[in-house]
């Protein structure tokens, strides 16, 4: 914690926060300091503890996903209020949990929009690897019906999951381009040069025409 401390910065903190998270250090730097201490999982849950987003973001680099239980992964969720903390549990730890599809349907379902996303994050990881058993065109009423009102966090997680059907899936292809079309989510949301735009037709049209180059 004293290290994470020194290497706190002002101007990372205020960039940060203008993302919703609430630390100043760094991400290559935390990194290296997760790669010098290696896997520890009893240190993993004792930073995640401090309830400091900077320690947590290290728990997650340092701990053992598959170790965690289904209920103590339940209730990390509900505590990683912060963007970065959610993201990275969810990508780092959820994914290669056993207990991650147990736990897509239950979150998928919770009426708290935070940890709904993350639901919908599995949901999305599950449209791209492992499709089969899914019902795609039920995932598309929902988002056809929902997403353009839900809040940002799940917003954001819908719509990925509705590129990433209309991406993979070429039979669903056009309903997917349709509903970005008509819902026009993140239409405007301003893209640096050289990134491909969260605009579903756009993102879903980039991504094939890379398939299609290779």
């Amino acid at each position: 914690m004293t290290e994470l401390a020194q290497l706190e910065d002002a101007r990372t903190r205020e960039v940060n926060e203008r993302h919703g998270d609430d630390h100043g250090v760094n991400l290559g730097k935390l990194r290296a300091l997760a790669k010098r201490l290696k896997t520890q999982q009893e240190l993993a849950r004792q930073l995640w503890r401090t309830g400091d987003s900077a320690a947590r973001l290290v728990a997650i680099l340092i701990c053992r996903p598959k170790a965690f239980g289904r209920d103590e992964l339940d209730a990390m969720l509900r505590e990683a209020r912060t963007p970065k903390v959610h993201d990275w549990l969810v990508n780092y730890v959820v994914k290669k949990s056993p207990h991650s599809e147990d736990l897509r349907v239950a979150w998928f379902a919770d009426p708290d929009p935070v940890v709904a996303s993350a639901g919908w994050a599995l949901t999305t990881e599950r449209v791209a690897k492992k499709p089969a058993g899914l019902d795609l065109p039920g995932l598309l009423d929902i988002i056809e019906a929902r997403m353009r009102d839900a809040p940002d966090r799940l917003q954001w997680a819908m719509n990925h999951c509705l590129a990433q059907i209309g991406i993979d899936h070429a039979g669903h292809r056009a309903r997917a381009i349709d509903i970005g079309e008509r819902l026009e989510v993140l239409k405007d949301y301003p893209t640096p040069p050289g990134c491909t735009s969260p605009f579903a037709p756009v993102w879903i049209a980039e991504m094939v025409r890379r398939q299609h180059d290779r």
